[in-house]
């Protein structure tokens, strides 16, 4: 095989198949073969032109388990055969971020699928450092291991701890991943979505209350939930400005309120509610290779489930012509997975 099966965002609203040269991996780099890729909200968004700093043609797919082809060096520490997942951040590793350990936030951070063209291919070469070895975790689940480590890194953020009240707000795919992790680290777990579709999600895969945060009674809920009281950590996943804004209003006070999900524009926290609180204010951005090795960790031993997060699957070779009517306009869609065969 000289050339392989590439799917391309050529514009906004526009994918076409190519026929690309197979890759030769660099000294640095690892040839896979990829196995399954998750389906991102970024990779939606880039699809319909609504992704900023985002250039075009691009080749999306950043939540990616493959299969080892080749190695670029006989010292990459991964062997032909082998099950991986990617760590799509490519990092500087000279800005300060980066040398204080923060490559998550790197200052120059090129992100595969994102910056650079993705897995929505047959065969990708990546580096090895962003290789992961993952043969005791199934494909689908090892494709799911990107998002639940951007979770794990927000439950870190917010240093949850077992007892912990922790208020989810937002119950797509991140939210499910922080309310899982969360859980699993012994904390009472509360989730917020407007949905309701979602909130039987999170009670029928995950076993925790989920309630409307924009009934009457909802802060009545929260506490009958918390022993009467407010929530100690907030992480917030929606993305939403109104929920983010609004936030603050179920943190008690002396808590902590962390944004994972990302708004484009400007927020307005009310100074006296977030004054009055002592209130501690943390982003969260991305996930570092601590983070996916503990998903890894917790994947392998059964605590987290792909079905957490995942409720629709899809077929490499029929994606094209399902990308906009089952995927952009399924309004059932959590997460989905691609399965690629042959």
């Amino acid at each position: 095989m000289t050339t392989m099966k590439t799917l391309v965002v050529n514009e906004p609203r526009s994918l076409i198949w190519q026929a690309r040269p197979l890759p030769t991996p660099t000294a640095q780099d690892v040839l896979i073969k990829v196995i399954a890729a998750g389906i991102c909200g970024t990779d939606i968004h880039a699809w319909a032109g609504n992704q900023p700093f985002f250039s075009y043609p691009r080749v999306l797919g950043h939540e990616l388990c493959g299969e080892v082809v080749a190695c670029g060096s006989a010292t990459c520490g991964f062997t032909p055969g082998q099950r991986v997942a990617l760590i799509p951040y490519v990092a500087c590793g000279e800005c300060d971020a980066c040398q204080s350990g923060k490559t998550n936030c790197c200052e120059h951070i090129s992100v595969i699928g994102v910056h650079q063209d993705g897995g929505f291919c047959e065969y990708l070469s990546v580096p090895a450092t962003n290789l992961l070895a993952v043969d005791d975790v199934a494909p689908e689940a090892a494709a799911l291991i990107e998002p639940f480590a951007i979770s794990a890194h927000a439950v870190r953020r917010a240093a949850i701890a077992a007892g912990d009240a922790v208020l989810v707000i937002g119950a797509g795919p991140i939210g499910l991943g922080v309310a899982a992790i969360a859980a699993a680290a012994g904390a009472q777990v509360t989730v917020a979505d407007t949905s309701a579709p979602r909130r039987a999600h999170v009670a029928k895969q995950l076993g925790l209350k989920a309630h409307d945060p924009l009934e009457a009674d909802f802060e009545q809920q929260l506490r009958a939930g918390f022993g009467g009281k407010l929530a100690a950590k907030v992480i917030d996943a929606t993305g939403n400005p109104a929920s983010m804004n609004g936030a603050i209003t179920w943190l008690r006070h002396g808590g902590t309120l962390v944004f994972v999900g990302l708004h484009k524009g400007d927020l307005v926290i009310p100074d006296i509610a977030f004054h009055k609180r002592e209130t501690t204010l943390l982003g969260s951005r991305n996930a570092t290779r601590e983070d996916f090795t503990n998903v890894c960790e917790l994947m392998a031993n059964g605590t987290l489930r792909a079905d957490m997060m995942l409720n629709q699957r899809y077929d490499f070779a029929s994606l094209a012509a399902r990308f906009e009517p089952d995927v952009i306009n399924n309004r059932a869609l959590i997460k989905g997975v691609i399965h690629f065969t042959g």
